[in-house]
């Protein structure tokens, strides 16, 4: 099991780290959220963040990607932690990619993934109805209209959801919510007649949207993956998003870190630094260690997920809560 990175990964760890500390520093996601920006990001960054081949690290060569892997693309995403920075990396370079690369047709990797490993297509995932994460408790419904189906229902917290071109929108065909066979994944144009979406402002500044589909019409060619099956899908992209997830946790909490010991030595008390003292010195080296076990965590499960191994879910989910913690420490 990979525990380190080799000499490729280090070395967009470095570019990346160098890239968010100069271009998106924390002053900039404040910036977006006190001016209240349309797009929750800033575009000139993202086309740049493209043209690094970011964007398609999830995308298979031969429709334009990098296909560097979950282990690069995470390097990526824990420098974005450490600045908080705003951009479409997990909803559509991570979460969008992987759906598409991993159960799209042919048609629809052709349609979307050149598009998206430029930098030119953002994707959103329509996946929660509420306000906790349960992605078999579906009630949007998808039932069978002419040579197609009708959607309709309501999607909560949908991540880029409000500037997204492309919506994999999971609704059910089949069965009743809670129950994980009978929800299908459907690409949705954002433009599409009776979708209504608005965007809703997060304490954590992160985008996000609520979306309401009122017999939004689709062909049979916008299933994403087997009708009735889309948790099948779901599942893969779902422990992407989670490592992912954790890796950019771990790029905060080392920031964090980073800034406590930074002030352990500028602040001083009784004429020294505080961080000579030695209850000090053990509490930041018990949050050195949990941010390093974290990492260790976060760099198993991405490399499993490269790696197609069974315990690749299973390690993705440590990750994620082994880098909550350590963050929240």
């Amino acid at each position: 099991m990979a525990l380190t990175l080799d000499s490729d990964t280090a070395l967009i760890r470095d570019t990346a780290l160098d890239f968010f500390a100069k271009r998106a520093p924390v002053s900039a996601l404040r910036k977006l959220r006190d001016d209240k920006d349309a797009l929750g990001f800033s575009l000139p960054l993202w086309r740049q963040m493209a043209e690094l081949g970011w964007a398609g690290f999830l995308v298979p060569e031969a429709y334009g990607g990098a296909d560097f892997g979950c282990l690069g693309l995470g390097q990526v995403m824990e420098a974005a932690g450490r600045t908080l920075a705003a951009s479409p990396l997990l909803a559509t370079a991570l979460i969008g990619a992987s759906a598409l690369a991993l159960a799209g047709s042919a048609p629809q990797k052709d349609a979307h993934l050149p598009a998206l490993a430029k930098g030119q297509r953002l994707v959103a995932l329509a996946l929660e109805e509420s306000a906790h994460h349960a992605p078999a408790a579906i009630a949007a419904t998808a039932r069978r209209s002419g040579g197609g189906f009708r959607l309709d229902g309501e999607k909560r917290f949908v991540l880029d959801g409000h500037i997204a071109d492309l919506l994999i929108v999971a609704a059910r065909t089949a069965g009743a919510p809670g129950e994980r066979r009978g929800v299908t994944l459907f690409l949705v144009p954002g433009d599409a007649p009776g979708l209504t979406r608005t965007r809703t402002f997060m304490v954590d500044s992160r985008n996000a949207a609520h979306l309401r589909l009122d017999g939004v019409e689709l062909g049979e060619d916008a299933v994403l993956g087997g009708v009735d099956d889309g948790a099948d899908v779901l599942d893969p992209v779902l422990d992407r998003a989670r490592a992912g997830l954790a890796a950019e946790m771990l790029g905060s909490a080392a920031a964090a870190f980073e800034r406590t010991v930074q002030y352990l030595k500028d602040r001083k008390q009784f004429g020294v630094p505080i961080g000579s003292f030695q209850a000090l010195k053990h509490r930041a080296a018990a949050m050195f260690c949990e941010i390093e076990l974290a990492r260790s965590a976060v760099i198993a499960a991405l490399a499993a997920l490269d790696a197609k191994s069974d315990d690749a879910g299973a390690l993705a989910s440590l990750a994620k809560a082994k880098a909550g913690d350590a963050f929240f420490l």
